[in-house]
């Protein structure tokens, strides 16, 4: 408690010189996903976005073992209460997966793996046998729904039976699941969380689509391109005016009023038609009160480089983990600067208006 009171105060008052440790450090590992998702600029190919760049934007494809390692030692030197996230672009299939894991484990590093489980059924026995501490699986709806979104005709059995391999090697390892809600599952997501009423999930979440359109970027940029440069993001076959406000506060409703075994989230938590439409339609409205994660990730690409928060962040090199120590990274005077110009600016920049860290 008092910790946390310091940490407040701290964010609120001191942001240029932050004095505590990183929560995550987040890790690029490779440049590549077996999929094709919709709502996502990778999937989608729109290169030329934020979100592209910095998710498959540097090189080499996959990160090389050495960095990860030497990622490790510093956390472990530094900041050995720290987790270690390996987010993007799909972990399950860098080929270091297995040793890198079992290397944090040695260190003592607690470890989690976002996927989109389309190989975990293959790959279950490797994080078993890495030490994993939490598994994220990333899921769109119900079977037919799932695979239309992310094309790929198997994706969503795959990824049930990538679930059912994990548990029956080791039942206790923390699995949650998220949901991003699209205008081509909405109407089916209380279905999608009834069909996990049997599994032993830790978490089920439901996440707003994150997006930002171009008069929205292009606002931001009036102010920011010198230094916070801002793109379109995610919108290139999304059409929010396809999404179904009244249905989805229903399904909403259903879900919440439901007795489930494990806890359903929603980022953020809307409960009203007003609240979505302004979510939706008004995304030059800022919602959220400030930048979470500027004070608790960055995250390392394969090449080294550094940025704040995570793959939806500006694309801010903070320094390169290669000539620079994660120490120096962390405080290092670009990502104070960066939290400093946030809160002066009441927390979140135009361009930050529907980024999940605001939430």
């Amino acid at each position: 408690m008092y910790t946390s009171l310091l940490k407040t105060v701290n964010k609120r008052y001191f942001p240029q010189k932050f004095l505590f440790a990183p929560e995550w450090i987040i890790l690029g590992v490779n440049n590549v996903c077996n999929l094709h998702c919709k709502m996502c600029d990778v999937g989608t190919k729109t290169m030329e976005t934020n979100f592209a760049q910095n998710l498959v934007g540097t090189h080499p494809i996959n990160m090389p073992l050495e960095l990860i390692q030497k990622t490790i030692d510093q956390m472990a030197a530094y900041y050995p209460k720290s987790k270690l996230g390996y987010a993007f672009t799909e972990p399950l299939v860098y080929p270091h997966l297995e040793v890198s894991l079992q290397y944090a484990k040695s260190k003592q590093i607690k470890t989690s793996i976002t996927t989109n489980a389309l190989t975990l059924k293959q790959k279950a026995s490797t994080l078993i046998n890495g030490g994993l501490d939490s598994l994220f699986i990333s899921l769109d709806g119900p079977q037919d729904i799932h695979n239309e979104i992310r094309g790929h005709k198997k994706s969503f059995q795959k990824a049930v039976e990538g679930i059912e391999e994990v548990l029956n090697l080791r039942p206790e390892l923390p699995i949650s699941v998220f949901c991003v809600i699209t205008e081509w599952n909405i109407g089916y997501l209380k279905e999608f969380a009834d069909f996990f009423k049997n599994y032993p999930l830790t978490q089920l979440g439901f996440m707003h689509t994150n997006f930002t359109p171009q008069y929205v970027a292009d606002t931001h940029n009036e102010l920011w391109a010198n230094i916070y440069p801002a793109t379109a993001s995610n919108v290139e076959e999304v059409n929010i005016e396809n999404f179904d406000l009244e249905l989805l506060l229903k399904e909403i409703n259903e879900i919440k009023n439901n007795n489930y075994p494990f806890p359903i989230t929603f980022s953020p938590e809307i409960m009203s038609k007003e609240k979505l439409n302004e979510f939706y339609h008004k995304p030059e409205k800022i919602i959220g009160k400030m930048c979470n994660d500027i004070f608790t990730n960055i995250m390392i690409k394969s090449d080294g480089s550094v940025i704040p928060a995570h793959g939806r962040c500006y694309n801010l090199t903070l320094g390169n983990l290669y000539d620079t120590s994660l120490k120096k990274i962390w405080n290092s005077k670009v990502l104070n600067k960066f939290r400093s110009d946030l809160k002066n600016n009441d927390g979140l920049l135009p361009a930050c208006s529907r980024c999940c860290s605001a939430f």
